[in-house]
């Protein structure tokens, strides 16, 4: 169990870990100001040895790592051969060795692949979850970060999402990119030594925060994640990951085929949204929610009409008030009014989306049709 669950007002979410400490949104605001910090030790770590390290995990996955600095963090993604996200990974090197970081239950299936594909190479992996965990902080200006690194950790993560990165493209339209100003970092300490961290916020000197107000925060920042955001269809142009997990000039790795395809080609099948919802009832949808196209003024609701999307995830913003992230048929106009489909209930909230991979995203090439005979 996690130290963590022992501060004042922990309450436990299934992972493992706290869901929040008894005030979800006074813990976003701390969290975003950069004083508090979040308990995120039920996430794997793996880690990768050796000289062939980065030219092997470049061979693998959509993200440029070869000339990864000691101290540079990024992000890449593990395909299958028809493109699907199968892992998501966050990556910093130390100089000697790769954190890998990832989602739960990620981490022994990924430790697993990597060890079937090594082949002669130099390099050695090991999955370190039982030995390492990590913790959570926004890293703006606050004294979360700076109190984590006095600490001395093993690595830290540093979250690109903020920018697009070298290689990378952007698919929401540029003007007011929720990510601005996004700076997270995620600290790796041994598991011995999570007490100590936990002793600063029994302390007083930082704050807990919960899962609850990290959710919000990423739901807001368009900032997805594997646990929550992604299927068994998934691909990155849904949801605009080319920003920062795949370089699409770097060389061949398993699912660049489809990743080049329906960038240069064609269209994602899908697309990523935020909606703003209707708080009047005070209750959100839960992951998994189907979207429905609300019905047109003094329209009656057909019963028989087919859903054009679903919850990702929803959660309550200390701001915004409640908002998801939603999957939606691409062929969706981006101003359709929708609604969102309530647990164990024929009742449904009013939604309006906020487009954040457009229905035009793709097709970035023009190929020249040719005349006819």
């Amino acid at each position: 169990m996690s130290s963590f669950l022992d501060l004042p007002g922990a309450v436990a979410d299934p992972a493992g870990v706290a869901a929040h400490y008894g005030e979800p949104l006074p813990e976003q605001r701390a969290l975003e100001a950069g004083t508090a910090v979040v308990d995120v030790s039920h996430r794997g770590v793996i880690t990768v040895s050796g000289p062939d390290r980065l030219s092997w995990l470049n061979s693998m996955t959509s993200q440029q790592l070869l000339g990864l600095r000691p101290g540079e963090s990024t992000e890449t993604l593990l395909l299958d051969p028809n493109g699907r996200i199968e892992r998501a990974i966050r990556i910093v090197d130390d100089g000697e060795r790769s954190w890998l970081l990832v989602d739960e239950g990620s981490a022994e299936p990924l430790a697993a692949f990597l060890q079937r594909m090594r082949f002669a190479l130099r390099v050695e992996v090991h999955d370190v979850s039982a030995e390492y965990a990590t913790v959570l902080a926004f890293t703006g200006g606050g004294p979360a970060a700076a109190a984590l690194r006095a600490l001395s950790p093993a690595a830290e993560w540093q979250d690109p999402w903020a920018a697009v990165t070298a290689g990378g493209v952007q698919y929401a339209r540029a003007a007011g990119h929720a990510a601005e100003g996004w700076a997270v970092s995620q600290f790796v300490f041994a598991r011995e030594d999570l007490p100590a961290v936990a002793a600063l916020l029994r302390e007083g000197a930082l704050r807990p925060a919960g899962l609850l107000a990290l959710e919000a925060l990423e739901v807001r920042a368009w900032r997805p994640a594997q646990h929550a955001d992604v299927d068994e269809r998934a691909i990155p142009h849904e949801f605009d990951w080319l920003r920062t997990a795949v370089h699409l000039t770097k060389g061949c790795y398993r699912g660049q085929e489809t990743v080049a395809k329906v960038h240069n080609l064609g269209h994602p099948p899908r697309r990523l949204a935020m909606l703003h919802l209707d708080g009047s009832g005070g209750e959100l949808p839960i992951a998994g929610a189907l979207v429905y196209r609300a019905p047109e003024p003094g329209e009656a609701r057909d019963p028989e009409a087919r859903p054009v999307g679903r919850v990702t995830r929803a959660a309550l913003h200390h701001e915004w008030g409640g908002i998801a992230l939603a999957l939606l048929k691409r062929a969706l106009p981006e101003d359709a009014a929708l609604e969102v489909a309530l647990a164990d209930s024929e009742e449904r909230i009013a939604a309006a989306q906020e487009a954040i991979v457009p229905s035009d995203a793709g097709a970035t090439r023009e190929i020249p049709r040719l005349k006819r005979l």
